[in-house]
């Protein structure tokens, strides 16, 4: 266990939050709710949404930004969608303060004609836009993505998953079809469960959510949704089918091939910040991180074990071919030699930081014409002679990524359950994991389950297999098969 990081098993909430500062990956921000992403937190981001915005682009996908406010009153035009959002809202009522008797106050003068709200979600003010942008077919499909902050006041706040402002990605199409929209929502959902699964490791469901977990506005919400280590759920990712609701309230209409007039038909999909805090919780351990290599900022970690600047320097000529193997591969590594901390130390940083890989080399190494490794996702240290690197590292850093997904995938596996007795259900919920069982459809039979048990439809499957399944609650034939979870 490493030194300040409370145990998983004792209290993985604690240990998450010691895991997110010891690492250096967040702090909190001055305003209550707020996080502060530090350098290597944002570099792991970076590289998440580095892999995303080329699927994106490789898909035919442009980005654009859009104001950060929004007039209340286009919120207003879509009722479920303003429903939805109405308690997270920020709203700008001034526009200037003033000072008055040495002390900085509001402006009472500058109040505004209409209140401004600090953009939650981008839907309304990008269907606004669209309204000038399309007049016809011609001008369809468009296929736009940002990469944005958003605001979402909430009273209950955990770094990385769940924070008043937090980093995104928000795409809103807009299609001359149905069919073409419900194609691209699918799409969507298919690149965000590749990049989840094959970048950062985390083997995710897929499916849609239930009528009560739709995203406010949608005709249908497609979603990938993890297995944290605790056995709960988070939802990773969602991709919506929005039908013709914000055309209809933007009033935005094309002229068909025909010439007749229609409403057009909209996407909207997102990932987030929360992503970070999956990784954690999926891959972490109580010595801290284990990132997946393609997401670390770090990939290889060389701690040189040295008494004097003579050592230091055969060292260095030592592992010369390291380097340059490190460096013909594109390997991201980091020599670490600093001076004033011990290698123990130094061990215990990176492997809070979840380096994929350590090397330590010290004068008995060299003696021996071999380097020492471990991997973060194993125990054990292992040795190689420096004349027997040409890739060895490449495919040793592609065995930790496939070895920390088929951990996750073995986890999630074998914490999901079937069953169709009430009592085994709310068992299995109460010790933690994912239940698939009938579900009579109903939201009645949803509420009470979530009423009795906390779990709440995490996804209903693409591929269903309901013949002669009944629902878990109300023993009624099911019209779905589900999977139930408790969820953050």
């Amino acid at each position: 266990m490493a030194k300040g990081v409370t145990p998983q098993s004792n209290d993985a909430s604690k240990w998450y939050t010691d895991v997110i500062t010891k690492a250096q990956l967040a702090d909190y921000g001055p305003v209550k709710g707020t996080m502060v992403i530090r350098p290597y937190g944002y570099s792991i981001w970076e590289s998440i949404k580095d892999e995303f915005d080329k699927r994106f682009k490789n898909t035919n996908h442009v980005n654009a930004y859009f104001p950060l406010f929004i007039p209340k009153s286009f919120l207003a035009k879509e009722a479920e969608h303003v429903e939805g959002f109405a308690k997270e809202c920020a709203v700008v009522t001034h526009s200037k303060l003033k000072v008055d008797h040495n002390k900085l106050v509001v402006d009472p003068e500058s109040k505004l004609e209409e209140e401004i709200i600090v953009r939650p979600t981008s839907e309304t003010v990008i269907w606004s836009m669209y309204k000038k942008w399309i007049n016809s077919y011609r001008d369809l499909p468009i296929l736009i993505n940002q990469w944005a902050n958003v605001v979402r006041w909430e009273m209950r706040t955990r770094l990385f998953l769940r924070t008043s402002e937090f980093l995104w990605q928000e795409g809103h199409t807009a299609h001359s079809s149905e069919d073409e929209a419900i194609k691209e929502t699918k799409k969507i959902l298919d690149i965000y469960q590749d990049v989840v699964e094959n970048i950062m490791a985390i083997p995710v469901l897929t499916g849609y959510k239930s009528e009560s977990e739709k995203f406010a506005g949608a005709v249908e919400t497609y979603c990938i949704e993890a297995m944290m280590g605790d056995k709960k759920a988070l939802q990773a990712g969602t991709s919506h089918y929005l039908g013709q609701n914000f055309a209809k309230a933007f009033d935005v209409k094309f002229q068909t091939e025909n010439n007749d007039e229609e409403y057009v038909y909209a996407t909207s999909w997102g990932v987030s910040t929360r992503l970070i805090g999956a990784l954690i919780m999926v891959h972490g351990d109580d010595q801290g991180l284990r990132l997946p290599p393609k997401v670390a900022p770090i990939q290889i970690v060389i701690v040189p074990i040295f008494k004097s600047d003579d050592d230091k320097v055969k060292i260095n000529k030592f592992i010369s071919p390291l380097i340059d193997e490190l460096n013909q591969s594109s390997i991201r590594y980091y020599f670490d030699d600093r001076s004033k901390m011990s290698p123990g130390f130094k061990f215990n940083e990176w492997e809070m930081k979840g380096v994929p890989i350590r090397i330590e080399v010290g004068m008995r190494d060299i003696n021996n014409n071999e380097i020492i490794y471990s991997r973060r996702d194993k125990p054990g240290k292992n040795n190689i002679t420096i004349d027997s690197l040409n890739g060895f590292f490449s495919t040793l850093l592609d065995d930790i990524q496939q070895s920390l997904f088929d951990q996750a995938k073995d986890f999630l596996d074998s914490n999901t359950h079937s069953t169709d007795l009430y009592e085994d259900f709310k068992r299995i919920i109460k010790k933690g994991g994912f239940v698939e069982c009938g579900w009579d459809g109903t939201s009645e039979s949803e509420d009470q389950i979530k009423k009795d048990t906390k779990a709440t439809i995490r996804c209903i499957p693409f591929s269903q297999n309901i013949k002669s399944l009944k629902c878990i609650y109300s023993n009624k034939k099911a019209k779905y098969q589900v999977v139930f979870a408790r969820s953050y």
